[in-house]
């Protein structure tokens, strides 16, 4: 008799519905919308759409060619402040439709390969530290989240709430990645860990880190999201931080790897999801 299959976490499941989500909000729009200006200076509809194509081509390479995920990340050395937006520029002069469908192609084929890895438990490089699938999967949501916001900008959509357990994925690496928000900005990063307590719509806490740590940072879950994605502004948003060290970490965090982002001016147009 067989052994049954090992359950796999949640987030790969939930990278597909996010993504089928995004699909659905960009397959209806229009090739001519597709050219609307969006939050992310100079970056279209398309360029968006270019980019989360891009880096799930990158996450393929770094699940099952190191070697050619290495050439990768040269190519971002050499060009650390312009190799994102030249592989944007370059995704986002496709036909929308064309891009669509590599988009689609491409997240597919990620998606198979993600949940194949889950099982063998290994870790992969990236252009921070290496990830198991599950974080890759994890990362892959949090860029799908933001940059989906950004197109719903452009679009002027107001898009449906975003599931909590989505959400907690995207804090998670938020929290995790603290460390690397602070030598990202060449600071030497705490000593101490902090506690994070984020509220979702219903009240519930998903607490992260010590329950006695000195440093604390408390507020809702989509803010902090938010925050982490620099989608908003901390001005913008109803998070507070205790402690010196954790109130400079809300000015400068950041879950996605990389140099940091330019972010959003307080007072920004961040779009609301209905319900939220």
């Amino acid at each position: 008799m067989s052994e049954p299959e090992p359950e796999l976490p949640p987030v790969f499941d939930d990278l597909r519905e996010e993504s089928e989500e995004l699909d659905r909000l960009v397959a209806g729009a229009g090739p001519d919308r597709w050219r609307l200006p969006t939050p992310a200076p100079r970056w279209t509809v398309a360029h968006q759409i270019a980019h989360l194509t891009w880096t799930d081509r990158a996450a393929l390479l770094a699940l099952g060619d190191a070697d050619a995920f290495r050439a990768e990340v040269d190519k971002a050395l050499a060009s650390p402040d312009t190799f994102v937006d030249d592989a944007a520029q370059e995704g986002a002069a496709q036909e929308p439709d064309a891009l669509l469908a590599r988009w689609r192609e491409g997240r597919t084929l990620l998606d198979r390969v993600l949940r194949d890895a889950a099982a063998s438990g290994a870790k992969f490089p990236w252009y921070g530290p290496p990830m198991s699938a599950a974080s890759m999967a994890t990362g892959r949501l949090m860029e799908t989240w933001a940059h989906g916001r950004d197109i719903a900008d452009a679009l002027g959509a107001v898009r449906p709430p975003t599931p909590t357990r989505r959400l907690t994925h995207i804090a998670r690496i938020g929290v995790r990645a603290r460390d690397f928000a602070f030598a990202a900005h060449g600071m030497a990063a705490p000593a101490d860990e902090f506690r994070v307590e984020l509220v979702g719509p219903g009240g519930e806490v998903w607490p992260f880190g010590p329950e006695r740590a000195a440093q604390r940072v408390t507020g809702p879950v989509l803010d902090f999201c938010l925050l982490v994605t620099q989608r908003a502004h901390r001005d913008d948003l109803a998070l507070r931080a205790e402690g010196s060290d954790a109130d400079r970490w809300l000015d400068i965090a950041q879950a996605f790897a990389g140099p940091p982002g330019q972010g959003r001016a307080p007072g920004g147009s961040g779009h609301q999801e209905s319900g939220a």
